[in-house]
């Protein structure tokens, strides 16, 4: 595929792709369908008048962005249609993970059913208590951008004029990770410096978050936003894909509360 027989065609609505952990499809109660209308992807993909196409699943860090792209045939159909890609990840990578990663993602597969339950027990129970560490980190800033910069060059080798937008890391106070996020700033300073040498516009999710997470309104584990979290998130994605030269003048200024959908569980 080549840039000259890719893109929405006659009659047909650019797709929205994000690439994204858990904070793209949670509210303040729990997980959500993809076309939940509350969500942020849905908000800014209203505002454009174009489709989504949401591929996410909790913990993902910027290395399943690129196992995304080079596995997942439902990314392979919707970047032809691509009017912008976003990757939404970065604030797993930047947490806290002083028992190996590997052995988190590996959990599920452990048997018989009962072991699986004791080992995800002591898991659960030992990563607050190391996590004051604050060392290691999920994913190093180095293999986050190197994650990112293969994800880029790869849609720019296919779609060269399609304009991706990057994200800096959320804040968190959860207690899984004993309120600890020494890991931000590394990871900001590295996306940071990608951003700028490969010209990504960034939206830096702390930035539009904080005062969701902080306060009453967002989910109680202390990581995931509530709805004005979510709207800040979609104002901002907005005003970065203006910066890429992706959003009509209809979507221009402040994102309007859904009537139909505000305050939805």
């Amino acid at each position: 595929m080549t840039s000259s027989d890719a893109g929405a065609g006659p009659g047909e609505r650019p797709v929205l792709l994000v690439l994204a952990d858990s904070l793209s499809y949670y509210g303040p109660k729990g997980g959500l369908p993809s076309d939940h209308p509350d969500i942020w992807p849905n908000i800014v993909a209203r505002q454009l008048g174009w489709d989504v196409e949401l591929v996410a699943r909790i913990g993902w860090t910027s290395r399943d962005v690129w196992w995304a792209l080079t596995q997942d045939p439902r990314v392979w159909s919707a970047v032809p249609r691509a009017g912008a890609v976003v990757f939404a990840v970065g604030g797993m990578d930047s947490l806290p993970s002083p028992l190996p990663t590997a052995l988190r993602e590996q959990l599920r597969y452990v048997r018989p059913p009962a072991l699986r339950r004791v080992v995800r027990t002591g898991y659960q129970w030992l990563q607050p208590r190391l996590s004051p560490l604050g060392w290691p980190v999920a994913l190093p800033p180095r293999l986050s951008v190197e994650y990112l910069e293969s994800s880029r060059a790869a849609l720019e080798y296919m779609r060269p004029e399609l304009p991706v937008i990057g994200t800096l890391p959320s804040v968190h106070r959860s207690e899984a990770y004993g309120k600890v996020h020494a890991g931000r700033p590394g990871a900001v300073a590295a996306i940071t410096a990608w951003s700028e040498e490969k010209n990504v516009p960034l939206v830096d999710l702390a930035e539009a978050v904080r005062a969701n997470v902080f306060s009453d309104q967002g989910n109680p584990d202390g990581i995931h936003w509530g709805w004005d979290g979510h709207t800040e998130v979609a104002a901002a994605m907005l005003t970065a894909l203006r910066a890429a030269g992706v959003v009509p003048d209809s979507a221009e200024g402040a994102v309007p509360a859904d009537p139909v959908s505000s305050g939805a569980e």
